[in-house]
């Protein structure tokens, strides 16, 4: 169920994303280590394991935003980013009922005219605003200044083979960093399906909360992983990372509600926002599928690490999301075996940080 508590007085969703000074103090609170209820003998069935009644406080985890939005004001920031996010949109929805011409980058990694058109209209109408700023698009690769301080990471359509089927989800995911960190974002989700097709814009700024359609938006509050919704998602290339998130989807739909699995790292992420579903977690991503996502994630209240359980930049290859008070409970079981694949050699160095460009880590 989403969450939802009414904006501030102002009636639009970027000046209700200004950074405020005051601090949320959350209530100490307590972890309680898993226990199975029943034996572990080679023939038992496996036994629902209890989650803790309590998790670990939001605070022990490092913050991923921004500690400012920079010299540029959040509500400036914003404007431009929602008005990037939604030209991307409006070429996704005049799409629908035309031919898609696909290519493809991989074997199943597809790419459409589509993903083409929306990036060329989000950078035009960033770079009008931002000529002189650093951008990075899934389909254009880096552009601009990499001396700027702001970096732009674009994805013009996150989920393009949901696109091409015409099944929900995929969205248009916009995320500005200042000095490597999250300063504000926008999601575009497309909501519905073939003939109901319709769209929720989530954003988010540093210090500033995070909004869906205007109407301020929180995580949920589930507290046991066994009441938990969670989703996942897997890369196009089937090595051991691909097969460790098997094994941890097949672990998770035991002990939870379910594990689903959607196709949109953006749409994924702005969900745990909502207070939809309570983690999503992924190996392999790219920048531009985590900048926004991290984001509103933080702003509606809910924690972001890696999957070892480390502090994340969105440059990393791994990444955990929550509510925050199931986060302890998830590591648990996620941390383990990412550090077996670490163990392993699987590359988890960071991804990609463009030279020159300026950060605070």
């Amino acid at each position: 169920m989403a969450r939802y508590l009414l904006a501030p007085t102002s009636t639009t969703t970027s000046s209700a994303l200004l950074p405020k000074d005051a601090t949320k103090n959350s209530p100490l609170s307590r972890t309680l280590r898993l226990r199975a209820l029943g034996s572990r003998s080679d023939k038992a069935r496996p036994i629902m394991a209890v989650a803790s009644e309590q998790a670990a406080p939001a605070s022990r985890y490092p913050k991923v935003a921004a500690p400012t939005t920079g010299p540029i004001p959040a509500a400036e920031l914003l404007g431009v980013i929602e008005a990037a996010a939604k030209a991307g949109a409006d070429v996704i929805m005049e799409a629908f009922n035309k031919p898609r011409n696909i290519h493809y980058k991989g074997v199943a990694d597809l790419v459409t005219d589509t993903d083409k058109l929306s990036e060329s209209v989000i950078l035009e109408v960033v770079t009008k605003s931002f000529k002189d700023h650093l951008i990075l698009g899934e389909e254009g690769g880096l552009i601009g200044d990499s001396f700027s301080e702001y970096l732009w990471c674009i994805d013009p359509l996150d989920g393009t083979t949901n696109f091409a089927h015409g099944y929900p989800s995929f969205a248009v995911s916009i995320g500005v960093l200042f000095r490597g960190k999250p300063a504000a974002s926008t999601v575009v989700e497309f909501c519905g399906g073939p003939f109901c097709w319709s769209t929720r814009t989530v954003s988010a700024s540093a210090g500033g909360g995070a909004y869906c359609n205007g109407q301020k938006i929180h995580v949920s509050k589930t507290d046991k992983v066994e009441q938990s919704l969670l989703v996942t998602g897997f890369g196009y290339e089937h090595d051991d990372a691909w097969t460790t998130n098997i094994n941890l989807f097949k672990e998770f739909t035991d002990i939870s509600r379910g594990v689903r699995r959607l196709g949109s790292a953006a749409s994924d992420m702005s969900h745990v926002g909502l207070g939809i579903t309570e983690a999503y977690w992924e190996y392999r991503l790219k920048p531009w599928d985590m900048a926004a996502g991290a984001l509103i994630v933080e702003e509606a209240g809910g924690v972001v690490t890696r999957m070892d359980g480390g502090p994340f930049t969105v440059f990393d290859r791994s990444v955990l999301v929550s509510n925050g008070v199931v986060h302890g409970q998830l590591l648990d079981r996620i941390g383990p075996p990412t550090e077996d694949l670490k163990k392993k050699g699987i590359d988890f160095s960071l991804w990609f940080k463009p030279d020159n460009y300026p950060t605070d880590f």
